[in-house]
């Protein structure tokens, strides 16, 4: 099994960074230069969707990609970006929520005399009207999908654990079955997570008491490929299908 993990495109929180009077926003949408970021990386992904030679090894998607599922956050600017791209693939791809791929956190408020407080998300209604040929789960409905206290700590890689456990339990490779191709398209903070999860790291500590992080840009583009006995990190953050001037952190 090969999964294909993508960040999201550029949102209004990313774009305001280095804004010291920018109030963040608990859902963030994305920015003009984030859909077009996931215009982009959706044609370039549709271009190389058949994979043009079996015979040599394609470790860096030289002869195409063959996806087979899609598999967006529930946050606001991941669903947007992943459905640009499942829309440029077609029917053939299933496309389908993921609730548990969502950012650190969840969706808190971030206003001073609130901050943390658990909020409800999009309710079913405004994925159904925007993202009609999203497979949403069934027990969404218009209270949202999030309505928790915000997500501490100390349960972060705990989910980031199950979400590998349940990802190889759907789509690790079976006795007689093809391959399967799978994407997600998720957030910057989970990414770190699931590397944990998938190398066994510790949290944050790299060598010489420096603090470890595994850059990612939006829209960029990260390989792993899970086997019987090994999974392997074939590339990470790869933004080559970008201009330049459309590459954001």
């Amino acid at each position: 099994m090969q999964l294909y993990y993508i960040r999201h495109g550029q949102s209004i929180n990313n774009a305001n960074t280095e804004n010291r009077g920018y109030q963040e926003h608990s859902d963030p949408y994305l920015t003009e230069i984030g859909k077009r970021q996931a215009q982009i990386t959706a044609q370039y992904l549709k271009e190389r969707q058949t994979i043009t030679n079996t015979d040599s090894w394609n470790s860096q998607n030289q002869f195409g990609f063959g996806f087979t599922h899609i598999y967006a956050s529930l946050m606001e600017r991941a669903t947007e970006t992943a459905a640009y791209t499942a829309r440029a693939l077609g029917d053939n791809i299933l496309f389908e929520a993921w609730v548990d791929i969502h950012e650190e956190g969840g969706i808190y408020a971030r206003e001073e005399d609130e901050r943390f407080k658990g909020l409800a998300g999009k309710p079913r209604s405004f994925f159904a009207q925007n993202f009609p040929e999203m497979k949403l789960p069934g027990s969404l409905d218009e209270s949202g999908w999030w309505n928790r206290p915000f997500e501490d700590e100390d349960q972060r890689q705990t989910r980031a654990d199950k979400v590998l456990a349940e990802l190889l339990a759907r789509h690790g490779d079976k006795e007689g079955q093809p391959e399967e191709r799978i994407v997600f398209v998720s957030h910057g903070g989970f990414f770190m997570r699931f590397m944990c999860a998938v190398l066994k790291l510790p949290w944050r500590q790299a060598a010489l008491g420096l603090r470890s992080w595994f850059l990612l840009n939006n829209c960029s583009i990260s390989r792993f490929d899970f086997r019987k006995d090994y999974a392997m990190v074939s590339y990470v953050n790869n933004t080559n299908h970008l201009p330049g001037e459309l590459i954001t952190g």
